[in-house]
């Protein structure tokens, strides 16, 4: 079966850190992982879902402004999994954050991340 699990979510105070997986399975998609984009999203109650950072298969980078010094997106293909490492996370940081394979168009089932103030 071709899906994307995340894990790593829960609640944290305010300065906290996290770092979420998202981990690839299925015999197919294992073998194109590391060939897609793979992109972290985030969707806030009430709110639009939003891009959060973005590692490509060649490694290059981007991140959303609001988490741009904060935020550290990485990937191991050997482990079909990708990370992001979360730091110095704020009450707006509170969404549930959702991989995406990009070329492949898979989508995982959401984490939740808390962050009290």
């Amino acid at each position: 079966q071709v899906q994307l699990v995340e894990s790593g979510g829960g609640l944290v105070q305010a300065g906290e850190s996290l770092r979420l997986s998202c981990a690839a399975s299925g015999s197919i998609f294992r073998s194109i992982f590391s060939f897609n984009t793979m992109v972290w999203y985030r969707q806030a109650p009430g709110k639009q879902r939003e891009l959060v950072a973005v590692i490509t298969g060649s490694g290059r980078l981007n991140y959303a402004d609001s988490v741009k010094g904060r935020f550290t997106i990485s990937r191991d293909n050997a482990k079909n999994t990708v990370y992001l490492q979360m730091n110095s996370l704020k009450p707006e940081d509170t969404a549930v954050y959702y991989c995406n394979a990009r070329e492949a168009n898979i989508w995982g089932q959401g984490t939740q991340v808390i962050v009290s103030s």
